[in-house]
Formats: structure tokens, C-alpha cells, sequence
């Protein structure tokens, strides 16, 4: 017996395979490019997520198809797919990258249960709405990514309060908001009724299972968005539970047993279980550490090596000469958390004829760190005390990237012994929606963790993030932002 989850992914779709002990037995996985047919625009036909769907199951052994008996569902957040009453697509998928929506966001005055941005299911709608009255027409449902491939499988029309509480047209606790709805001239008959992510929400269609070499009738769970799969799949169930990723971006992720409170710069969202969580969103992480490495002509190993210099590195006392007083913002796309400014822009300051391309790729990780560091900050200034993080993304490998971590963020570090959390947790959903778990049963899931680093009180560290800090506020004026940080009102 095994359960099949599935993550629709912005660039790609996984697929994993976990037994009845959560161990993961197979992965695949399928890319794909999002399209812009405009500047500014993110869409994809939906075509393409269902070949990638197709492909990745044939990828996986036989065998272990033949012994699913439940499929969960991840995907990406904010965006929207419209289908019509015959559940057709009626237009591309829109998705959270697309920034045409960026001057109807007047709508949502603040203060807001938390940030809306312009890729968002609700400003989205709001542009289909104007530009758009023929799809707005055809449309019967407005569904999120994960729920329409569930509905193409055979599954029920709905959606889970994770995904519906992160559209901007719902409240924090992910129940839709008729007045909202209403004010916006939004149809609320086009969204799906709620159902817990954990819930059976349909059975896999004959012609969905004959596609996927997968036997018709498999239960499907409602499913979940990818940030709290990804939770799940790491072994999150308790209040306080905290987990960093590092990948293009950074997410900063604490469990919470209650509703956390709602401050700017700081998402609130429902998780896959019955919980909330805290997250912290952080654009720049190892999108800006690329580019700083092709500016500096760096191969990777050459980059860690004139960085940190010797491999036994420690925080304390193995940075660059003439590091210590260059700073590097690393805000080259604009930041979420926890400035919420995307005009916000990045640069070295302090260069001098004695820096070396070491000093400056070493200020580029100190600056990606603190950028960590400000999204943290949010976190425990919204009342999370953490001191620990499960730690998962490909950008986190190197040892002595990961004593700066701990050292930036004044954490100790666990590396987790599961490189697909996200499809894990959906095959977890998987497994409780067809009754082999129970939602008790999620904390002894959690996959293995090992400790890699911990904070060693680094008190020079310490004064260059106050100046990193400092810096940020001095030249917002630039941007034609304002210099207001989480948990400021």
C-alpha cells in the first residue's frame, strides 16, 4: 500500500510515492516555462501541466503505481484557473508572478488580513473582469492551480482554506468574503465550497486512471498549497514549529496552534492540518546569489572558497579582508518581507580599492542572510520565539553557507532528511483522507533531522546586520518606497 502526491510546481510538477511508514519510495519530476505573452504577464495553458502530469507518473516504477491507494494535491499559491460548467479551461492559468493586476490593487485598503499582491487570485479576477467580460462570461468556477488538476482527475469542486485564505477574497481563516466579493462585482458562485486539506474530495476518473497507468476509484484528498505541504512533508505539526527554505527565494515558516497576529510585511495563512502559520517571504535569496556570482565570473566552488576562505570556516573569524565594513542589499527584484516594497533595489556600499571579488561574494551571502534576518525578525516580533529551524532547499548545502545562516539568524540549523517535502506532504493528505492516518498521527511522520550549525554569538556579525538594517532605511527614499518594517503599524 502507497499514497501518490502530486506538486504543481511554478516551473515544474513532482510526483512521489510514500509508503504506509511516510518513506518516500520513488520521485519524478517534468518542467516547464511559464508564457508572457505580454511584459509583466505569467500564464500557462493547462494543457501543459496535464502532459507534465502524464509524463512524470510514467517515470515511476510500475510496480508502485499499482499500490496507490490515494492521491494528495500541492500547488502553487495566489493564482487562478477559470473553467467553464464542462470544467474546460476557458483561458490560460494566471499565475502569482504576473504583475498586470498592479494598479487595481486600491481595492483592498489597509489594513488587510495579510499583503496583496498583484499576482493574487483577487486582483486577477478584477483585471479578467475589465479587460477581459468574454472569459468572465464562459467561467463557472475560479479555481486555484491544485484544485483544477484534482477536478481533472475526477475530483470534487473545492478547495481547502490554505489556498482560499491566500487569494486576497477571503478572510485569515480562509472563508470567503461576501461582502468583499460583493463590493469587487466578483461572482461569488464562481468559488468552490471549503473542505479540510485532509478530506476525500472525489475518486480518480476511468479516463484519468487509464492517462496515468493508475487504477480508477483511488480516493483523492482535497489537498493543500505548496508552502504548507511542504510544512507537513517536513515534519511541522507542532505549535512553534519553524522551517527555512532557500531556493530563487526564501521562506521563513513557524506552526501555530491560534490565529498569530496580523502585521505588515507578514503572511498569516491556514496550514494543511488545523493549524495557522507565520511566514516570512523573502524574493532574494539564491536568485541574487547567482547573479552576484556570474557579475564576479565565479564558478560555485571558487565562490564558497574566496568567500569564506579555508573550508573549515567559522563565522567568527574566517571572513575576507576588507569584508567586514562593505555591505551588500541584496533586493534586486523588489522585497516581500519585511519591507514590502517592490521598488526596493539592491547594490555594494563601502567599496574600496583593497576589496577583492572574494570581499564583495562574501557581503553578497552576509546580505542575503540579514535579508533572512529582517523576514525572522517579523516572525518574532509578531510573538513566535524561534530558536531553532529545520532547514530544507537546494541553496543550503554548503556547510560553511549554513554556519552563516545560523550565525545570522541566531538559530541552530537541522538539515532534513527529505528533499521532496512538498509531494511528501500531499501524499500524507493522501494517506489521512483515505483513513490510514489520522490527523494525530502527523507529528510521528515527521522525516529524520540532523543538526548542522548553530549560532556562536557573533557580535561583529551582529553590528553588520544593525548596519545592513540602517542602510535600507537610508536609501529607501531611492526607490520611492517607505522604510517600514513588520511589526511596525
Amino acid at each position: 500500500m502507497s499514497f501518490l502526491g502530486i506538486d504543481l510546481g511554478t516551473g515544474s510538477l513532482k510526483a512521489a510515492i510514500v509508503d504506509e511508514e511516510g518513506r518516500e519510495q520513488a520521485v519524478s519530476s517534468v518542467a516547464y516555462t511559464l508564457d508572457t505573452p505580454h511584459p509583466g504577464w505569467a500564464e500557462i495553458d493547462v494543457r501543459i501541466w496535464w502532459r507534465a502530469l502524464v509524463d512524470a507518473l510514467a517515470q515511476l516504477p510500475r510496480e508502485l503505481r499499482d499500490g496507490v491507494r490515494a492521491i494528495g494535491f500541492s500547488g502553487q499559491m495566489h493564482g487562478v484557473v477559470l473553467v467553464d460548467a464542462a470544467g474546460d479551461a476557458v483561458r490560460p492559468a494566471l499565475l502569482w508572478p504576473d504583475s498586470r493586476a498592479l494598479d487595481l490593487l486600491d481595492a483592498w485598503p489597509e489594513p488587510q488580513p495579510n499583503p496583496v499582491a498583484p499576482g493574487m487570485a483577487g486582483p486577477l479576477l478584477r483585471w479578467i473582469l475589465r479587460h477581459e467580460p468574454q472569459s468572465a462570461r464562459r467561467t463557472r468556477w475560479a479555481l486555484q492551480p491544485k484544485d483544477w488538476l484534482r477536478v481533472a482527475l475526477g475530483g470534487a469542486c473545492v478547495t481547502d482554506a490554505s489556498d482560499a485564505c491566500a487569494t486576497a477574497l477571503a478572510s485569515a481563516a480562509g472563508v470567503w468574503d461576501d461582502a468583499l466579493l460583493a463590493r469587487l462585482a466578483i461572482p461569488r458562485e464562481w468559488f468552490a465550497p471549503l473542505a479540510p486539506s485532509y478530506a476525500a474530495a472525489g475518486r480518480l476518473s476511468p479516463r484519468a486512471a487509464q492517462a496515468l497507468g493508475l487504477r480508477a476509484g483511488i480516493v483523492l484528498a482535497t489537498g493543500a498549497a505548496d508552502t504548507p505541504c511542504a510544512a507537513l512533508g517536513s515534519g511541522l505539526a507542532d505549535d512553534g514549529d519553524a522551517l527555512l527554505t532557500t531556493g530563487s527565494g526564501g521562506q521563513i515558516v513557524v506552526l501555530a496552534n491560534d490565529e498569530p497576529a496580523a502585521l505588515r510585511g507578514l503572511h498569516c495563512y491556514r496550514a494543511a492540518s488545523d493549524h495557522w502559520y507565520r511566514m516570512a517571504a523573502m524574493q532574494n535569496v539564491g536568485i541574487a546569489l547567482e547573479r552576484v556570482r556570474g557579475w564576479l565570473s565565479y564558478e560555485w566552488a571558487d565562490a564558497y572558497r574566496e568567500a569564506f576562505g579555508d573550508p573549515n570556516y567559522s563565522a567568527a573569524g574566517g571572513a575576507p579582508v576588507c569584508a567586514s565594513n562593505l555591505t551588500f542589499l541584496p533586493y534586486l527584484t523588489g522585497e516581500r518581507t519585511p519591507w514590502l516594497n517592490p521598488q526596493a533595489r539592491g547594490g555594494w556600499l563601502g567599496l574600496s580599492l583593497e576589496h577583492t571579488r572574494g570581499a564583495m561574494m562574501r557581503a553578497a551571502f552576509e546580505g542575503v542572510a540579514f535579508s533572512l534576518r529582517a523576514g525572522l525578525d517579523a516572525i518574532r516580533a509578531s510573538g513566535a520565539s524561534v530558536t531553532a529551524l529545520k532547514l530544507a532547499g537546494g541553496g543550503s548545502v554548503d556547510a560553511r553557507w549554513r554556519e552563516l545562516l545560523a550565525d545570522a539568524l541566531e538559530v541552530e540549523l537541522y538539515a532534513l532528511d527529505c528533499p521532496n517535502a512538498a509531494p511528501r506532504g500531499a501524499a500524507i493528505l493522501g494517506g489521512v483522507a483515505c483513513g490510514h492516518w489520522q490527523t494525530r498521527d502527523l507529528a510521528a511522520l515527521a522525516p529524520g533531522a540532523t543538526r548542522v550549525a548553530g549560532s556562536s554569538g557573533d557580535a561583529a556579525l551582529a553590528g553588520r546586520y544593525a548596519r545592513f538594517v540602517e542602510l535600507y532605511g537610508c536609501v529607501v527614499p531611492w526607490f520611492g518606497g517607505a522604510p517600514q518594517r513588520s511589526g511596525q503599524k
